[in-house]
């Protein structure tokens, strides 16, 4: 049986107001405790390439929830190996970065 789920997107400008915006889209969309921190973490190792917009998209499928924040450029080393990515990868169940390396994603179980 195929699994069904929703799909959103939405870009956000390179502002600090933007953060707390990508938290709260995020949490109207999904439901999952860790959901918005997991965006908040994403959006902003995104931000630290330089990116003028990061586009968010959380999707969903059975009981499975992934995060994407996506950049225009190919992103630093430091973007999965930071401070914050040890933060994401102790919250998502799994997380990776895209083999074109312009985004990030963390996958989550609405089981938690």
């Amino acid at each position: 049986m195929p699994e069904s789920g929703h799909m959103w997107q939405k870009a956000f400008k390179r502002e600090p107001v933007e953060a707390v915006h990508v938290r709260l889209w995020i949490a109207g969309r999904v439901r999952h405790p860790d959901a918005p921190l997991i965006a908040n973490e994403l959006f902003v190792a995104v931000l630290s390439s330089g990116a003028a917009a990061v586009e968010m998209t959380p999707s969903t499928a059975g009981s499975r929830i992934r995060i994407t924040a996506t950049g225009p450029d190919p992103l630093p080393l430091i973007s999965n190996h930071g401070p914050g990515w040890t933060l994401l990868s102790g919250l998502a169940t799994i997380a990776g970065l895209s083999t074109d390396e312009c985004r990030l994603w963390a996958q989550l179980g609405t089981n938690r």
